[in-house]
């Protein structure tokens, strides 16, 4: 039995010498939401602050740019490119306060300028977090026409730029370049790591097709950094949060780039290839205007495909920090993952004996056995961020339904529509045990470790267990975590 990959991936990443591998998380979409809704909806508008990014006019980008990214490069999406048959939708809560602060002091981003909205320090760089809040998708609506808006600016804008760096200058903030190494690549680019993190850098907006596909456009690139700031609010920040873990993947800057790929780049991609063969196009083909969105993450180690577990600690470690990531996500965004396959976890191995989360104001440290885990790929989530609900319409890919019986990841599509009733905008926390059940069984069918009969029969007790259990919030209950848990209550 094997199991199937997650369905439609934009982009498959593989990896070489398994301890440098490293898995690309694909961020799901809030601005082909956004465009979706649009035309659905006319009444609905996306969040103020993005609004006034927005409705920057097209003329602006060549004064950010200056004349390497020329007018042919940036183009105002025409109207059919409204046309998306994803599925993608995000739903407007219909409760509404005071707008927000003009950030723009009520003048038009032309004439503010992009340094203004977002303040840059002496490098002309913006904290990335400061950034990303100034686009936050919990800010106020206002109106906005979906056509007077310049995407690449956008793009820069929510990476506190006002013009695109070069490779070499985002690559010296982290490492010396001759240190660089490839540990992965996929369709749409290629991961090199860098110092302690790896940077995933990814082509856009250009005419030369990247392993045989279109560019992907800004408005694409745009939606990822908005959504990995949502993402990494959860992270907690001197201990205020009611609700807070380090589990989900962390972006730890964001940056625009243009130019020839940097020669330490093309070492490290050729010493790659002349290892394990890619199956890219060489990067020295992209022209002097290329452009790029270099993604600064933290290394997640190896998925739980590949990743060798030692002993049953471990491998109950894996799903207490699983269980209890969810159930913290639960409770700050209403957030169901809804495609938690072994290829979207990540494991590495740290001296660490536990690791912290805050679950509705009470602190746990969960034992850890030297085993830290990452959650990655929100494609297919649904998430409440207080003022959206944003979700993809699962309804509209039938063929994720169809996989074979029998496999576990498949089985796991088909409960989950019959737990939603095909509602996906809905909030269904029952997805998240659904999922939590398929990791059981992946431990144990498909995963070699030391236990014994007595531990199999304590993930089959468990996964019965989970039957009853309406949320992952529910599941951290269990007697299977007890001896897992340490709980500070305030």
């Amino acid at each position: 039995m094997v199991e199937s990959p997650s369905p439609n991936k934009c982009a498959t990443w593989t990896t070489g010498i398994q301890t440098d591998a490293i898995i690309i998380s694909r961020l799901s979409s809030v601005l082909q939401k956004w465009l979706i809704s649009k035309k659905l909806n006319h009444t609905y508008a996306p969040p103020a602050s993005l609004s006034k990014i927005l409705e920057t006019p097209a003329s602006r980008k060549e004064s950010a740019c200056g004349v390497i990214y020329g007018s042919a490069n940036v183009k105002t999406p025409e109207k059919k490119s409204l046309q998306v048959p994803s599925g993608l939708y995000s739903t407007q809560n219909k409760h509404f306060g005071s707008r927000d602060e003009d950030v723009s002091g009520g003048r038009p981003l032309s004439e503010t300028g992009i340094g203004e909205i977002c303040p840059m320090d002496e490098g002309g760089y913006e904290d990335i977090e400061v950034g990303v809040s100034k686009l936050s998708l919990t800010s106020r609506p206002s109106s906005v026409d979906a056509h007077t808006w310049d995407p690449f600016l956008a793009l820069l804008a929510a990476c506190g730029q006002s013009a695109p760096l070069t490779l070499l200058e985002i690559l010296s903030k982290y490492c010396e370049p001759q240190t660089i190494a490839k540990v992965g690549e996929g369709t749409f680019g290629e991961a090199f790591k860098v110092g302690e993190n790896v940077f995933k850098i990814v082509p856009f907006d250009g005419d030369l097709r990247v392993n045989g596909e279109i560019q992907k456009k800004s408005e694409e690139l745009l939606e990822e950094v908005i959504l990995s700031g949502t993402l990494n609010s959860l992270r907690a920040h001197e201990g205020h949060l009611l609700n807070s873990c380090s589990t989900f993947i962390q972006t730890m800057d964001m940056r625009v780039c243009q130019g020839h790929y940097d020669a330490s780049l093309l070492k490290a991609w050729e010493d790659w290839d002349g290892k394990h063969g890619s199956e890219n196009d060489h990067p020295k083909e992209f022209p002097e205007k290329q452009c790029y969105v270099v993604f600064v993450q933290e290394h997640g180690g190896k998925d739980l495909e590949s990743f060798v577990l030692l002993n049953f600690n471990e491998a109950k470690s894996l799903l207490a920090q699983i269980t209890l990531a969810l159930a913290v996500s639960e409770a700050a965004y209403e957030f169901e993952h809804r495609d938690l396959h072994w290829g979207n976890i990540l494991l590495r191995r740290k001296g660490l004996d536990t690791v912290q989360f805050t679950l509705e104001g009470n602190e746990i440290h969960v034992r850890t056995y030297g085993l830290l885990v990452s959650i990655i790929d929100f494609t297919l989530s649904r998430i409440n961020t207080g003022e959206d609900i944003l979700f993809l319409d699962l309804s509209s890919d039938p063929e994720l339904f169809e996989g074979p019986k029998g496999d576990k990841q498949s089985d796991t599509y088909r409960k989950m529509r019959d737990v939603t009733g095909e509602f996906w905008e809905g909030s269904f926390p029952k997805t998240n045990v659904l999922w939590l059940q398929y990791l059981v069984d992946i431990l144990l069918l498909k995963k070699s470790y030391e236990r014994t009969s007595k531990d199999e029969r304590d993930l089959r007790s468990l996964k019965k267990r989970l039957n009853s259990y309406g949320s992952a919030r529910e599941a951290t209950s269990d007697v299977f975590f007890s001896d897992l848990f340490v709980i500070f209550q305030h």
